[in-house]
């Protein structure tokens, strides 16, 4: 389970709105992930721009990076974000009275 700083950290990652593009990309890429030019290509972002954005997502731990021969492939940390989701559930209902009473 993750602390309160640590998801507003990747709440604030996620924020962004070409951060939010490229990380629901990478969660469609799956397992297999994407290259650099792939992620590129379908966002239509400049390559300095990208390597910005991804480089803050890896900070953030909700994107890992693989060097794959010459390509660098990206995946979606998607652990991260189950962690994000039970942070955000963990105390569902917790201030419910009892109808019992």
């Amino acid at each position: 389970m993750i602390d309160h700083a640590e998801a507003v950290r990747r709440f604030a990652e996620l924020g962004h709105d070409t951060r939010l593009s490229i990380f629901r990309l990478l969660v469609k890429g799956g397992l297999q992930g994407l290259n650099v030019g792939e992620i590129q290509q379908h966002l239509s972002i400049p390559g300095s721009t990208l390597s910005h954005h991804i480089s803050r997502l890896m900070t953030a731990n909700l994107v890992t990076q693989e060097r794959r021969g010459r390509e660098l492939i990206c995946r979606a940390n998607l652990e991260a974000t189950d962690e994000l989701m039970g942070f955000l559930s963990a105390e569902c209902c917790s201030l419910e009275t009892s109808d019992s009473d």
